[in-house]
């Protein structure tokens, strides 16, 4: 069952952070990390990753330099639908199984979603949530992440139920 974690709230904090400062990137290695060890061995991809935000904020290249980030939620009846930015030609999966979502109702707990990417949004629906009221992604400290833009940049890790 999806649960709490340190991890992605570190990660939270750095997203909010890299947010809320134009001169500021977050290069995104969740899917190149290690399972117990939160800084990745992968080098070079990071390397790659942190170069293209430097040449978007230092040089002002317009270039995607970032994965697909949350946007905003709507309901439509008991499905979720999810857009994001950063996602210009559409979202892809590394998986046939979109998973790393987790869902919640008005009442009860966080529960896997099935997950239906059209375009830049993705659909998201559990057979136990009539009412969806929150989502989360890869919340977890070595979590399922499959997805990714067109640049092959990945998804930046996120819940819609942030405390304030």
């Amino acid at each position: 069952m999806p649960s709490e974690s340190n991890w992605a709230e570190l990660r939270e904090a750095q997203a909010i952070t890299a947010a809320e400062d134009p001169n500021t990137g977050l290069a995104v290695t969740i899917d190149i990390g290690e399972a117990d060890d939160i800084h990745p061995r992968n080098k070079q991809d990071v390397g790659k990753r942190l170069a293209l935000i430097a040449e978007r904020i230092a040089y002002g290249q317009k270039i995607t330099s970032q994965g697909p980030t949350f946007k905003k939620m709507e309901r439509q009846g008991d499905t979720a639908v999810l857009t994001f930015e950063n996602a210009e030609g559409g979202l892809v999966s590394n998986s046939p199984d979109i998973g790393g979502f987790a869902i919640r109702g008005e009442i009860g707990e966080f529960v896997w979603a099935e997950a239906e990417i059209e375009g830049n949004t993705i659909r998201l629906s559990a057979n136990s949530v009539s009412e969806p009221v929150a989502v989360r992604y890869a919340w977890a400290d070595n979590p399922k992440a499959p997805l990714y833009n067109q640049a092959g940049l990945p998804m930046v890790p996120f819940r819609t139920d942030r405390p304030e």
